[in-house]
């Protein structure tokens, strides 16, 4: 097959939003989880799903181009290995985050150009509010954004744990755990330790379900609060993945700052983030900063941000840990 020429290769990224409203549609109807069971016709998922037949065999179409679905003759289609991936009732399920990236994100992107112009969060100006206020609201959508997370974030857990030497830990605080996956995912591997799950008290409550699905309940002690205010002391290490980077330098390090207040002895810093690296290869790291522009208000950081973001809040950066995901353990220690 002949090479993309720039102009098709531009097209395809012009046009990269027709594909993941695609599947934000495809998610919403649930049409994976109606092929599980096997093939249908486009009639059949339309009137299970409430659409209109023609529009949507027009869609399972042009998705089956893509290797989501397989179109088989008459119409009819069937669940590829690819479109798995968007059945809601499977382990590492991106479902979730087909809903979350088709719904609010997508309306946040649109203003990229205002963010870009002004340096202003987009998702505030549209929603009205932060991001995370707005989920505390909402708790359909947050346990959407949960389990976004941890489709798109879960497989970093056993890819920390194959970097990262925890064995020495025997008590660590989750610092803005969400639902508790990461913390019970240390716990089972290190039986000795004990946990702290921290985060504001409408999270901790909706993590009481996966710590005590986990059998951890005796190990894993459910903190409510507010990291802007205090965090837990009496540690070994604070963990934090995908925290630092939803804040701008000032809010993090006043993150970090209390965190170095509550720190005793040789308790360790430990910061689970994507590292922006040099030069132009591709990285992903590089368009979630976007994300983290538009919605948060955060950014992804490089090496040397992340030494001079932990030397503003007396910290030594003491290494930075890739491992075989998108993310390094970014580890510090008390200056």
């Amino acid at each position: 097959m002949a090479q993309p020429t720039d102009r098709e290769q531009i097209s395809r990224m012009l046009t990269g939003y027709w594909v993941s409203q695609a599947l934000y549609v495809a998610a919403k109807l649930r049409i994976a989880d109606s092929l599980a069971v096997g093939p249908k016709s486009a009639d059949e998922l339309a009137k299970a799903s409430g659409t209109q037949g023609r529009s949507l065999y027009r869609l399972l179409r042009a998705l089956a181009s893509l290797g989501i679905f397989a179109e088989e003759g008459d119409r009819r289609f069937a669940l590829t290995p690819l479109g798995e991936c968007l059945r809601s009732d499977l382990p590492g399920s991106q479902w979730a985050m087909a809903i979350m990236v088709g719904e609010e994100h997508y309306q946040a992107w649109g203003d990229l150009l205002g963010s870009v112009r002004t340096g202003e969060i987009a998702f505030d100006k549209i929603y009205g509010k932060p991001v995370f206020d707005y989920l505390a609201e909402r708790p359909e959508q947050a346990r959407i954004f949960d389990d976004a997370m941890t489709g798109v974030h879960g497989h970093e857990t056993s890819a920390v744990l194959e970097s990262y030497d925890f064995s020495a830990i025997g008590v660590l605080a989750d610092i803005g755990g969400g639902n508790g996956t990461t913390l019970c995912g240390i716990l089972k591997r290190f039986p000795k330790m004990t946990g702290i799950l921290f985060d504001l008290d409408n999270v901790v409550e909706r993590a009481k379900a996966e710590v005590e699905a986990a059998g951890l309940s005796q190990r894993c002690r459910l903190v409510g609060g507010n990291f802007f205010e205090s965090v837990p002391g009496g540690v070994d290490a604070y963990l934090l993945r995908h925290i630092i980077h939803d804040w701008d330098d000032v809010k993090a390090t006043a993150i970090l700052k209390n965190i170095h207040e509550k720190m005793e002895g040789d308790a360790k810093l430990l910061v689970v983030e994507t590292v922006i690296p040099p030069g132009n290869e591709p990285s992903f790291a590089k368009l979630l900063d976007l994300a983290m522009l538009v919605i948060p208000g955060g950014l992804e950081r490089t090496e040397e941000e992340y030494r001079q973001l932990y030397d503003n809040a007396g910290f030594r950066l003491s290494g930075v840990v890739p491992t075989r995901a998108e993310v390094s353990v970014i580890e510090g220690k008390k200056k």
